[in-house]
């Protein structure tokens, strides 16, 4: 007589990715990425309190992180969705230095256009919260002033925080692909960038620095031959105002102003009459926009604080913990000092806030901290919810192993790169990205 069949021993799934990685991820989910975080800010402001302490501990910080990083590499499991990930990754590079082109001619536009006279005569606006600040300075005791004063974090420091962020998946602090989040944040530091640009060149605010053009540019004291025309002679007489209100068309005899200064750049001759530039300036329109920098007129809104709202936004969904709050405070800190030292006023960094709060939430599409294989099930299973509803009906068991196969395979990711391919890919893309960061922050060590 056959033995009855006993239960057979349910299998135990293996443990899901995210929880991958042993040490390192109980490292990661007790702060190890804040901590570096928080030792990378801390080191870098030593060079205010001890420049010695500074030189020797910045170069033993980025040897330990640059070790963790080579050491980790080999052993990351997800690969071959970074390799995936890279099409997006560099379609938004090459958007945002388009954009960051854009605003860079806008600003040498916007800054040389009414001359620099102009400059020199207008003052700035009112700012309320600077009167709050000076306010305050005079109400709070002296260490809590010094310490609003501090200039404890830049924007080169955003900049490399979400760097450390965006390699933190090789430790299993955040859900990958890096290259996801980096998109993402790319991407969205684009579509600010270019609102920013239409923002700031649709109306022209004077500097909170009155001095500043006179000190960085070399521009001619009358205003371009556009401002000529349509702004100059309607600037401050009200019944020319009002007369060309009335006829909205432009009437005034225009004054006797010197030829403008026009150098043979080829191709890019058609910025001549865009950039404004002068005979001291250098050889070419790369030069003039080396020298925009920020700018000597007020841009509304502002692109430092644009940068550290979506390093703290992308902070926050992906790791969480006390450290983004920490860095949440640090962006409060950034914006009233950019308001106390004047680069920008107080609605600049009102505005910088929400809207990189807004377009971080819009851009999700490009990466999410949620599980988007779960996602990608739920989805198939409603695209096949009435097949696998009939073949049930009808019971066809094999229809609905296959469909229920279907749903399965949809939240699985694709594997169709070699290792070699993989192990390739890795070293270029860690190369890519760090040449290309010290390339940044030499590149833009003015801001």
């Amino acid at each position: 007589m056959p033995k009855p069949k006993g239960k057979a021993k349910r299998t135990v799934p293996p443990l899901p990715r995210r929880w991958a990685g042993g040490r390192w991820r109980s490292v990661a989910a007790g702060g190890g990425l804040g901590l570096a975080a928080a030792a990378y800010v801390g080191v870098d402001y030593l060079r205010h309190l001890s420049p010695a302490w500074h030189e020797r501990l910045r170069p033993a910080l980025w040897a330990a992180l640059a070790v963790a990083l080579a050491a980790r590499a080999p052993f990351y499991r997800r690969w071959d969705a970074e390799l995936r990930a890279a099409p997006r990754f560099l379609a938004a590079l090459v958007f945002m230095l388009a954009a960051l082109l854009c605003e860079a001619i806008s600003v040498r536009f916007i800054n040389t256009v009414l001359g620099l006279q102009w400059h020199r005569s207008t003052a700035p606006l009112p700012d309320t919260g600077q009167w709050i600040l000076l306010a305050l300075n005079e109400k709070l005791p002296q260490p809590v002033v010094d310490i609003l004063r501090a200039r404890i974090i830049a924007l080169h420091h955003y900049l490399m925080l979400f760097i450390m962020l965006g390699f933190s998946p090789l430790f299993g602090c955040i859900k990958g692909p890096g290259l996801g989040i980096g998109s993402r944040y790319m991407f969205t530091m684009a579509v600010g960038r270019l609102l920013r640009t239409i923002t700031f060149a649709a109306t022209i605010l004077p500097s909170p620095r009155p001095w500043c053009a006179e000190s960085r540019y070399q521009i001619p004291d009358y205003p371009h031959p556009w401002a000529q025309k349509y702004y100059a002679p309607y600037a401050s007489d009200p019944y020319m105002i009002w007369r060309l209100m009335k006829e909205d068309m432009p009437y005034a005899t225009l004054r006797d102003y010197p030829d403008e200064y026009k150098p043979e750049w080829g191709l890019m001759s058609f910025l001549v009459d865009i950039l404004r530039p002068s005979t001291g300036e250098g050889p070419s329109w790369y030069h003039l926009l080396k020298k925009s920098s920020g700018g000597c007129s007020d841009l509304l809104y502002s692109g430092h604080m644009l940068v550290a709202v979506l390093t703290a936004m992308a902070w926050t969904e992906a790791y969480g913990g006390w450290s983004s709050v920490v860095i949440w405070f640090l962006v409060v800190h950034s914006a009233q000092r950019e308001i106390r030292e004047r680069h920008h006023y107080s609605t600049d960094c009102i505005i910088a806030i929400y809207v990189g709060m807004v377009l971080w939430r819009m851009t999700g599409f490009l990466w999410s901290a949620r599980e988007t294989n779960r996602s990608r099930r739920i989805a198939k299973f409603d695209e096949v919810h009435n097949r696998l509803f009939h073949a049930a009906k009808d019971s066809d068991i094999i229809e609905v192993r296959s469909l229920l196969n279907e749903v399965e395979l949809a939240g699985q990711e694709k594997k169709a790169f070699s290792q070699r391919v993989i192990f390739s890919f890795a070293a270029a893309i860690i190369v890519f990205i760090l040449l290309f960061v010290l390339l940044a922050f030499t590149l833009t060590n003015d801001g």
